[in-house]
């Protein structure tokens, strides 16, 4: 018996005229081997990206202009990479939740519950850097091992299992802060936050590192197909032999580990822990940063490059608000305006309806120059 890839080959199909033929050029592409359509994803995030740093460019003409000062580099490039810092790695493990079918509204809380933690730790006298950071690292592991568990285990709605973790973990932070702003000094831990590596802050440097980890452990071993397969269909996976359960635990794991140092860097960064803001919304942020980068938020399709670059467009885009000397009350409303024209730019329903109204207009201009 042949199997389907030979019977939908084009070989095995009979000779027919392409406006009779059973099967339309565009769904044959999908059983062509080797197509891939990887630098459409890609470019229109980049090309967004591109246009706003060139608006900027246009606004202050030194935009581009770096300084090295001190062992370190200066300017507004250096200044957008590093604010993007903290959100780059929520999108980093948002973008392997919601390739699951999933969505996880706690990582603002769990940044402000690890951030709480390591403040209040360093307030205890001679406790060693590795023990702070570690002691984050395990909340931020413990929070996203807790969603996994109500998701993956319990069954419960990812949209409600995280929102009762969004809600109470803030509630968390201000309790181990005793309802205060803490505060600290401590140089060692400060420069996680705002310290320098050859030249570039260190916040670039971990989000580059915990990039390249993940992206190595998804696409060297088998991870990332099983974690597309349960997001493409979770029921089917499990018929293959994939445990999806544990898949979809894996996933918030990481999105917790990735949100403890995101809490860190913010805390570092002031060298002080607020409950009430630290974190506040990035959840929102994170989760446009990925949809931004193409992925499907039904599940199975995600980018962890194309979610950074989301990241940096979100950033880019409030530093040219900043600098263009808008009033703030427009910011918002400037914002949704540009971030949804990259998302209708990105539907390639909407580029082929958009083509087809230039093409309609074209068509009509030119019948109207035969008839005079």
């Amino acid at each position: 018996m042949k199997s389907s890839a030979e019977m939908m080959s084009p070989e095995a199909l009979p000779m027919m005229p392409n406006n009779q033929h059973p099967i339309t050029k565009e769904k044959m592409d999908r059983y062509q081997a080797g197509k891939s359509k990887s630098f459409g994803r890609y470019l229109w995030p980049l090309l967004a990206l591109a246009l706003l740093l060139l608006v900027n460019l246009f606004i202050d003409s030194s935009f581009f202009h770096l300084i090295y000062q001190d062992d370190r580099l200066y300017g507004s490039l250096i200044d957008i990479l590093n604010r993007s810092a903290p959100v780059a790695l929520l999108a980093i493990g948002m973008s392997l939740v919601i390739a699951t079918g999933g969505i996880d509204l706690s990582v603002g809380a769990v940044m402000a519950i690890a951030g709480a933690v390591c403040a209040n730790l360093l307030l205890v006298p001679d406790i060693s850097l590795v023990t702070v950071v570690f002691a984050g690292l395990m909340v931020g592991l413990a929070a996203g091992c807790i969603n996994g568990a109500l998701v993956s285990f319990l069954g419960i709605q990812p949209i409600v299992a995280t929102l009762l973790l969004m809600v109470a973990g803030r509630g968390v932070a201000q309790l181990i802060n005793q309802g205060q702003i803490i505060t600290f000094q401590n140089e060692a831990f400060a420069a996680i936050g705002v310290g320098q590596f050859l030249g570039l802050p260190m916040p670039i440097w971990i989000v580059i590192g915990m990039l390249l980890l993940t992206q190595l452990l998804l696409r060297r071993t088998a991870l990332g197909l099983f974690i597309e397969a349960v997001g493409c269909n979770a029921k089917a996976s499990r018929y293959l032999g994939i445990n999806d359960k544990s898949i979809k635990l894996f996933v918030y794991a990481i999105a917790g580990l990735c949100a403890a140092l995101a809490g860190m860097i913010s805390t570092a960064d002031i060298q002080g822990s607020d409950a009430n803001n630290a974190g506040l919304w990035l959840e929102l942020d994170a989760i446009l940063a990925v949809v931004i980068g193409g992925a499907a938020l039904t599940g199975g399709r995600f980018s962890l490059v194309l979610s950074i670059i989301g990241a940096l467009i979100i950033q880019t885009l409030a530093t040219t608000i900043i600098v263009s000397g808008l009033p703030a009350k427009f910011n918002l409303l400037i914002k949704a305006i540009v971030i949804l024209s990259v998302l209708l730019l990105q539907s390639e329903k909407f580029r082929r309806q958009l083509s087809g109204l230039f093409k309609l207009r074209t068509f009509n201009s030119d019948k109207a120059g035969d008839k005079k």
